[in-house]
């Protein structure tokens, strides 16, 4: 059994630091391993609902993910069985092309296998990449969870029934996210599911993606900090301290 790592902040632990709740509600896409944007969008929120009821669309952050590599923002995408004609995202299954769970596993442990926490987390997720899933959605939701619990942030999330783009309306858009693809104005972004697109860009203005606090990456001496990644280097980084930049 893990001992409960422990912030070095006077004690404070991830648990005891308050959800902001300027969000009234959001409509999160379901991404795979989603960028730093998303989880503080998810934090924030009173309500949260995983959009798995939109139509699927490739070269986006539903089957891709960027993580930090010596030469750069690296691209780790999970391949999937080509659908026939609109497809919901719910129903895009998973191919076993290219041995990619062996693929994505040995790039993580190749980036992150220096950074701090990366050992302590390492038996969490690499039954994702043992295991087989179906359902990409699946796959991208179970994620997400162990990622929450990791972060110690305790909201229940649900999953939409229907595509309605007008479902939700919200005073706060996410900075890092308005004006970059994932959300077209900042009125829409509660409702706007539109995915960014590669190639990777990073934030708005040199932003992390959450709080726009920069924090510790591994290879920042070689190229510079990468902001908005997915939220697996802020986790190996900075461990349960990493909601503190969402």
């Amino acid at each position: 059994m893990k001992t409960p790592l422990q912030l070095p902040r006077g004690g404070e632990t991830a648990a005891e630091v308050p959800p902001r709740g300027d969000l009234e509600g959001v409509a999160i896409p379901c991404c795979y391993l989603a960028p730093v944007s998303h989880y503080s969008a998810y934090y924030r929120a009173d309500e949260v609902w995983l959009e798995v009821c939109d139509h699927f669309v490739k070269q986006t952050l539903r089957n891709r993910c960027y993580i930090d590599s010596p030469n750069g923002a690296l691209a780790l995408t999970i391949p999937v069985v080509k659908p026939e004609g609109k497809t919901l995202m719910k129903d895009i299954r998973i191919s076993d092309h290219g041995n990619w769970r062996h693929q994505h596993w040995v790039a993580l442990e190749s980036s992150y296998r220096q950074s701090p926490f990366f050992e302590y987390y390492a038996d969490d997720f690499a039954p994702f990449y043992e295991k087989k899933w179906e359902f990409l959605a699946d796959f991208n939701e179970e994620l997400m969870m162990l990622v929450t619990s990791l972060l110690d942030i305790q909201k229940p999330i649900k999953r939409t029934t229907s595509y309605s783009p007008t479902k939700f309306s919200g005073p706060t858009p996410i900075p890092s996210l308005v004006g970059r693809g994932a959300v077209t104005t900042p009125d829409s972004f509660i409702s706007g599911r539109t995915i960014c697109s590669p190639p990777y860009k990073g934030g708005v203005g040199g932003e992390s993606g959450g709080s726009g606090a920069v924090y510790y990456q591994v290879f920042a001496s070689r190229h510079g900090f990468l902001p908005d990644l997915s939220i697996v280097d802020l986790l190996f980084n900075q461990g349960p301290e990493g909601v503190l930049w969402l």
